[in-house]
Order: structure tokens, then C-alpha cells, then sequence
């Protein structure tokens, strides 16, 4: 179907708010944009004030503010965050306010920034915004994370091209991913969604002990959480708002257990972290803990993230992908997480989600870690799935089930 780029981006606003935060008739709408992205972030919240908004607060960033701090700042600059600010956040989040992101960075942004100052920096934000981190992991609030092609972001991905044509190319993606180019796009995600909700009930009734990952490279058996439980596609947020997270999103994806991780496994794709590119990942675990670490580029700064804290070199989220998913068919290496992880299965270190675990509101968090939650102030996903790569999952009882060949679903 024919439309122009403007209808398209009018249907993107729509999307994002209909199936992304689903946003409630007088609920609130927290907005996080880079400055390039303004002209989606005020049809969002026309979109969003037509469907019953009672406030749209849309908070900007701007690239090179954020330069500014690592290459003129301060080491106090660098050590700082500001609680004052993540905290008016927080209680807005409280008090049911939904979050929408938007994301459009250019992925090498801090390339050429030290890494200790990218360390440091992330660290502290990552500390101070623990309560907004346990808020969106607990799925306190319904939200969602989309992106937005900009000049910078779309010159990365298409380095070859004219930044015009580069950025029109990238929005081309966007659209294919979240289903734009359907007649009815809202229509067309709720049946997405539905179909990786079959999926997951699937998994859950199989009741697998492990996952088990070969490839090259890659050897690895992912023990999963006592109790856990599968999610993908659409989540009900604990205030009873069933959103969409991730637009796009093609995972089911689950708990791993924190001390059930053995075998070695290796990146099939690029990660963009921290404004870096780490490549040519390659970890070995045992007993849940990364023991070996190496990457043939950004090796430094993948290490440092691990051990951002005690429990960052442990898994805190394990991800199926189809690699003929929407995002794979694209053709595109979009050196952003969001989109990446969609076209690979992938694994996460860090934090644990609340939802893969039953009874997660209800524990304590000794409970959580007994059971084989992780927590920590990072979750970074990173994509060790490709069509070279197998997955079996394993009983409780040892016997093995093929879940996928050659990176499709048997």
C-alpha cells in the first residue's frame, strides 16, 4: 500500500500508542526523545491526547550535551547523575504515569571517549535510577521502548549512502518492522502479538528445565528459573494495562537461573553499548558467572559492563528469535538493541524481568535470587542466535525436545 512518508509517521504515533503503552483514558504520558525525533514526539502526543490523555510530558535529550559532559566535563561531572530529576521521574511512574521512549542515538556517539569516563557515568546513572529500573522490570506501569531514524543513527547503518537517503532508508526499516506497511497497522500487530503469544503458552506448558544453545562457537546450556514463566509479544503492566514493550519485538523470552549458566557462546552480531560497538563477543560461563570475556572489538568496555556490579556478569534474560523474523527479512544491521535482538536469539546480562517469574510480587528478594532471579543496575541484551545456530530444550526428567533448527522454530 501506497503512503506518503507523513501518513506513515501519523500511523507510527498511532501504533505507539494504541498497542505500545496502550494508554489509558486519564492517564498520564511520560515522553524521552532526542531532539531529533520532536517531529514524532508531538504527533505522539496529539495521538495520545485524543485518545484521553490527561498530560503528555515529553523530555529531551540532546547528543551533544551529552558529549559535552565526558570531553569538558569535570571528574565530578562524570561521577554525577542527577537524583533530583530521576526522582521527579520515579513519582510520576508511582503515580501511574505510562513511559514511552524513543529511541534515535547515533550507536558510536562515545566512541572516542575514554571508557573509564563511559564507565563511571553509566554507573552512576545506573545507581541512581535503580527505583525507576525495579519499576519497569516489576512492569509496574505499562511501556514501551520504539524507535526514530536520524541523521547521525542512519549514516551508521548506511555509511555509503547520502545522509538523505540514508535516513529515509532506516525509517523504510522502521516501518517494515512494526508493520506500517499494512493496511491496518494496529490490526496487524494485535495479530503479531497474538501469534507470539501462542508461542509462549507453547513453552509454558512444556515445562523445560534448560535451553540448550550449539553453534559455532557456541556451546552453551541455559539452566532456567525455579517457577519461571514466558512472556513475549503483549505483557499485562501490574496496573492492568496490556502493552506492547517493544515496537518491534519478535522474542518469546525467559528467566535464565543466576547459577545455572554453563558452556561458552559467541555473538553473531554487532552490540552497540554505550555508544560503542563491541564485536566478536565470546564468554565463557560457569555455574551462572561469565569466567572468561573476550571481543575482537570494544573488548574494555564489554568487560567493564560486566562488572558494572557483583551480579552483571550473570544472565538475566534468555530470548528465542526466528531468523526469518520481520527484522531479520529486513536486511538490515541496525546497531541499535532494540531492533537487533529481533532478528536473533539472544542472551542478557544483568537484571531479571519481574513477569518470567510467578510470584515475583510476592517475594522478598532472597526469595527472587533463591528461585534464580538476578539483580543488578545493568541488563544489556546481546545476539548469539543466527541460522547456523540450533536450540534443544531440556526436560526435567533429561530427555530433549528440537525447538529449532538452523535458527527457525521446528
Amino acid at each position: 500500500m501506497s503512503r506518503t512518508f507523513e501518513e506513515n509517521l501519523a500511523l507510527y504515533a498511532k501504533l505507539a500508542v494504541t498497542e505500545g503503552v496502550a494508554l489509558a483514558p486519564g492517564q498520564e504520558l511520560l515522553v524521552f526523545a532526542e531532539l531529533t525525533s520532536a517531529p514524532l514526539a508531538r504527533l505522539i502526543a496529539r495521538e495520545a491526547y485524543r485518545q484521553g490523555a490527561k498530560n503528555v510530558e515529553v523530555l529531551y535529550t540532546d547528543p551533544d550535551l551529552t558529549l559535552a559532559r565526558y570531553e569538558d566535563g569535570s571528574d565530578e561531572a562524570v561521577e554525577y547523575a542527577p537524583q533530583w530529576l530521576i526522582d521527579g521521574v520515579a513519582n510520576a511512574h508511582r503515580e501511574n504515569a505510562a513511559r514511552l521512549g524513543i529511541l534515535s542515538s547515533d550507536p558510536a556517539l562515545l566512541s572516542s571517549v575514554v571508557p573509564e569516563r563511559v564507565a563511571t557515568q553509566s554507573k552512576a546513572q545506573g545507581a541512581a535510577r535503580r527505583i525507576i529500573s525495579e519499576i519497569i522490570t516489576g512492569f509496574e506501569i505499562n511501556w514501551s521502548l520504539i524507535g526514530a531514524a536520524s541523521p547521525a543513527w542512519a549514516s551508521r547503518v548506511f555509511p555509503n549512502l547520502p545522509t538523505d537517503e540514508a535516513e529515509r532508508r532506516l525509517w523504510d526499516a522502521i516501518f517494515l518492522t512494526s508493520r506500517i506497511h499494512e493496511a491496518d497497522p494496529v490490526a496487524a500487530w494485535r495479530t503479531h502479538s497474538e501469534n507470539l503469544e501462542a508461542r509462549v503458552t507453547m513453552l509454558d506448558e512444556m515445562k523445560l528445565d534448560a535451553l540448550h544453545f550449539r553453534g559455532p562457537g557456541t556451546d552453551l546450556r541455559v539452566g532456567l528459573a525455579d517457577g519461571h514463566v514466558w512472556a513475549g509479544g503483549r505483557g499485562r503492566a501490574r496496573n492492568g494495562i496490556l502493552c506492547s514493550p517493544n515496537i518491534p519485538t519478535e522474542e518469546v523470552f525467559c528467566m535464565p537461573h543466576r547459577d545455572r549458566v554453563d558452556g561458552v557462546v559467541s555473538s553473531t552480531m554487532p552490540l552497540s553499548l554505550r555508544g560503542q560497538i563491541i564485536d566478536g563477543i565470546q564468554v565463557e560461563f560457569v555455574n551462572g558467572a561469565a569466567v572468561n570475556v573476550r571481543a575482537k572489538q570494544g573488548e574494555e568496555a564489554f568487560a567493564k559492563l560486566i562488572a558494572t556490579d557483583e551480579s552483571a556478569n550473570r544472565l538475566g534474560e534468555v530470548a528465542l528469535v526466528p531468523h526469518s523474523s520481520k527484522v531479520g527479512q529486513s536486511g538490515v544491521l541496525f546497531l541499535n538493541t532494540l531492533y537487533d535482538e529481533n532478528a536473533a536469539s539472544h542472551i542478557a546480562f544483568g537484571a531479571s524481568y519481574g513477569e518470567n517469574l510467578s510470584g515475583y510480587d510476592t517475594m522478598s528478594p532472597e526469595e527472587r535470587v533463591a528461585k534464580g532471579a538476578n539483580d543488578s543496575i545493568v541488563h544489556v541484551d546481546w545476539m548469539i542466535g543466527s541460522g547456523q545456530v540450533d536450540v534443544d530444550g531440556v526436560l526435567r526428567d533429561g530427555s530433549v525436545v528440537p525447538l529449532m533448527r538452523a535458527g527457525e522454530w521446528v
